[in-house]
């Protein structure tokens, strides 16, 4: 056998590695369903399937969903199918007003993307399907990472009794209590301010795709994806991010503090009274608040929205820069988590969004020094949450500097990191550059 015919038979390494990924993500889903059974409410293989035509939890992230998939299709195609989205929520709509039924929009972007999925094995080949079928599997990774993510928050719940609160709350000295300072911010902002907060809040994942359309704007002419974008960072944020939970399970200020939640609560003080400093332990709480604070994943998926938002225009750069404050101030201000979840939400993706550019461009040593080093710093935020809270909130002055510049390190490393990246990048395309053909010159005979 040649050696052409040996590579052919041989797998690619990247086809392999797709598959591999799959495998995995089935699994993943397949593990979550079991677990979400066991403890007797449906999980997000059942959810998702129901959504095809009961009415979903979201039709705005299905719609953006369906826009994300969209990148890959002409003009032509999105037109017709948009139309045919609408169309069929219209349908689904009548019904519902009919018999009564809960109202939402949705099931049409959801039924479009199926569609194409379907048109991608049935009547494309080669190239051409595999990258529909990329375009239909990241927006159902996306509406797929919602629903697991509500499958985690419960596991986490039923999974932890015992919270990490007191520990949490006793280092967030070291930065000034700042929950509960943004707290009364948001308070004294009255219902306007609290509303433009919960619409940011809760509306994260949309900014995300405004992004993601932006740098994906070329895949419909190109016939290919860049090598890195949004959608990566997201997904692998999601992925990793619950599992910390399930290692450092905190509730929250509003519940371990506040009147959210009732005799679980150490005492009502969040937001008013900041909590005394005292020796902190374990604590019991209920059965349903999620234990999802550390790290505070709205956080790391804002402060992505923002890294990718920098190279956009300068109003999607604006919206980036506003998302990310208005984060912040629903994520602190909203009792939802404590300062210390903070800064560890933004060095976790700092650290992500590092491993994922190596990755893409070839692993070389700052990348691979700066994630280890990004890994390391966040692993030290988690030990002395909880074996130096003490520790932390008697010498705030010298440890929450100390926190805030371990931040700004991995911060300042990834900076500097990407811009000789680009300058990399800069060199290398100027040398691909092929320079004019001259035209030959006819022989003087």
């Amino acid at each position: 056998m040649g050696d052409g015919a040996r590579s052919a038979a041989r797998p690619r390494p990247r086809g392999v590695l797709w598959a591999a990924v799959g495998v995995i993500g089935l699994g993943f889903l397949v593990a979550l369903e079991l677990a979400a059974r066991r403890y007797g409410v449906p999980g997000p293989i059942t959810v998702q399937t129901r959504e095809v035509i009961f009415a979903p939890q979201s039709g705005t992230v299905l719609y953006a969903s369906m826009a994300l998939m969209m990148v890959v299709l002409t003009w032509r195609q999105r037109l017709i199918g948009l139309a045919a989205a609408i169309g069929i929520d219209l349908v689904f709509w009548l019904v519902r007003w009919a018999v009564g039924a809960q109202m939402m929009f949705g099931n049409g972007a959801l039924w479009v993307t199926l569609a194409w999925a379907v048109i991608a094995v049935t009547r494309r080949t080669g190239r051409e399907r595999l990258l529909l079928l990329k375009g239909v599997g990241l927006a159902l990774l996306l509406v797929a990472g919602r629903k697991t993510g509500y499958t985690w928050l419960l596991i986490t719940s039923k999974s932890r009794p015992m919270v990490l609160d007191q520990y949490v709350a006793t280092a967030d000295h070291a930065l000034g209590n700042p929950s509960w300072v943004a707290g009364r911010i948001v308070e004294a902002t009255g219902t306007v301010g609290f509303r433009v907060l919960e619409f940011v809040y809760i509306q994260l994942a949309v900014a995300a795709v405004a992004v993601a359309l932006y740098q994906l704007r070329h895949v419909a002419a190109l016939r290919r994806f860049p090598s890195h974008h949004l959608v990566r960072t997201f997904l692998v944020i999601g992925l990793l991010g619950p599992g910390i939970y399930m290692i450092f399970p905190v509730v929250g200020p509003i519940f371990a503090y506040g009147a959210d939640g009732a005799h679980w609560a150490v005492a009502d003080l969040w937001p008013n009274t900041p909590p005394p400093v005292g020796a902190p332990g374990p604590m019991p709480f209920d059965e349903f608040t999620p234990r999802n604070c550390m790290p505070s994943l709205h956080t790391a998926w804002a402060t992505a929205i923002f890294i990718h938002s920098r190279k956009a225009p300068r109003a999607l750069r604006y919206a980036g820069t506003f998302w990310l404050i208005a984060t912040l101030g629903a994520t602190l201000g909203f009792g939802y988590h404590y300062g210390a979840d903070i800064i560890a939400g933004v060095v976790f993706t700092v650290t992500i969004e590092t491993g994922l550019r190596s990755l893409a461009r070839g692993w070389d040593r700052p990348g691979i020094l700066l994630t280890a080093y990004g890994a390391t710093v966040f692993v030290a935020y988690l030990v002395s949450y909880r074996y130096l809270s003490m520790q932390l909130a008697t010498y705030p002055w010298v440890f929450g500097p100390l926190l805030l510049l371990a931040m700004g390190s991995v911060i300042y490393g990834f900076v500097r990191i990407t811009r000789q990246w680009e300058r990399e990048t800069a060199a290398a395309e100027a040398v691909r550059v092929p320079e004019p053909r001259r035209e030959q010159q006819p022989e003087l005979v």
